[in-house]
């Protein structure tokens, strides 16, 4: 229970922990740890990304734009909930002494929500992306995908900031959650909390649905086209398939990470009765079960930049050399029979 004092900032609500409780939850070394490998990891994607964006086609130019926002919204998220959560498990801070005014708190649920949604807006795009370039190669002007990719992702970042503000704006609240080291949404039964938790959940999981949808479009294209009548003039670049490769890996760490904890809250929000007390008090298990989901979800910030680094063609390669050799009759096809690759 938080300490009685002053009136309470909107932040604060009733939870059932004591210190000692917290500090065998609230571990800093394994903070620290689990964002110092986050951080190594996002650095190490950038350097690489770095190197691989010198040359190639527009088309992969395009998804190494939308694979660098991704993973630079991947290493900001890291850098910025990390340093709050480490500094509050090392000195274990009193939140309503530190915050009375709830303006950190505020600012920690902004960022949650801003840096919790752009990884799967940004899988959603991207596969918009691939979708488009592999089954319409021929509708985009190849010249404005750099500065097309950049706009979009900036529209992401955008439109989630916006989203992210509305508990500021009246529309939901963010509240200091169990054991007190962080602030997210609250699943609480007031119009709306429910609104903006089902608004949350609703565009996750929406955006994960259209990834999986045209993902799975995508790559039964390249299928086709590998295994159809004519393969061997229209067979796909590797770089083709190395994007969907990544792509799908992408795709399947966010659905691991991430649905549980978008179906939790949905489920806790439209729950009759509700799952939070009139004081604003969540029973013990919902409270845990709300941190390891979002344990969970984080570890897609470390796992991102990996897939992009492991589902590379020179890695494949050197795993499977086998896969990167192609057909003698094809390398002795003419260069004019062949039909132009997707973007």
């Amino acid at each position: 229970m938080w300490p009685n004092g002053s009136a309470p900032g909107p932040c604060f609500r009733p939870t059932n922990i004591t210190l000692e409780e917290r500090q065998l939850i609230a571990s800093p070394w394994f903070a620290a740890s689990f964002c110092l490998v986050g951080l190594a990891s996002n650095l190490l994607a950038l350097s690489v990304l770095a190197g691989a964006r010198q040359g190639g086609s527009h088309a992969r130019s395009s998804f190494l734009t939308f694979l660098c926002g991704l993973v630079l919204t991947d290493f900001v998220g890291l850098l910025v909930t990390g340093a709050i959560v480490v500094a509050q498990h090392a000195v274990l801070f009193d939140w309503r002494a530190v915050d009375p005014g709830c303006r950190l708190c505020q600012f920690m649920g902004v960022v949650m929500v801003f840096f919790g949604l752009c990884p799967l807006w940004l899988g959603a795009a991207m596969a918009s992306e691939r979708y488009l370039g592999i089954t319409r190669p021929f509708s985009r002007p190849a010249a404005a995908s750099g500065r097309r990719a950049w706009a979009t992702v900036g529209l992401v970042w955008t439109s989630a900031l916006a989203l992210g503000l509305l508990p500021l704006l009246g529309v939901g609240r963010y509240t200091v959650q169990y054991p007190g080291s962080w602030c997210f949404l609250t699943l609480g039964a007031q119009p709306g909390d429910v609104a903006f938790g089902l608004l949350f959940s609703l565009l996750g999981g929406l955006s994960v649905g259209l990834s999986f949808l045209l993902n799975t479009i995508s790559v039964a294209t390249l299928c086709h086209v590998y295994h159809g009548q004519e393969a061997a003039q229209q067979r796909p670049r590797d770089c083709e398939v190395e994007m969907m490769a990544q792509l799908t890996g992408i795709m399947v760490v966010a659905t691991i990470c991430w649905m549980p904890l978008l179906v939790f809250i949905a489920q806790t929000v439209l729950r009759s009765p509700p799952a939070m007390s009139p004081t604003g008090q969540l029973s013990r298990a919902t409270e845990q079960r709300l941190l390891i989901y979002l344990r969970v979800a984080t570890w897609n910030q470390i796992l991102d930049p990996w897939v992009y680094i492991l589902f590379r063609r020179a890695v494949i390669r050197r795993l499977h050399p086998r896969l990167g050799a192609r057909p003698r009759s094809l390398s002795l096809q003419p260069q004019l029979t062949q039909r132009p690759t997707v973007q």
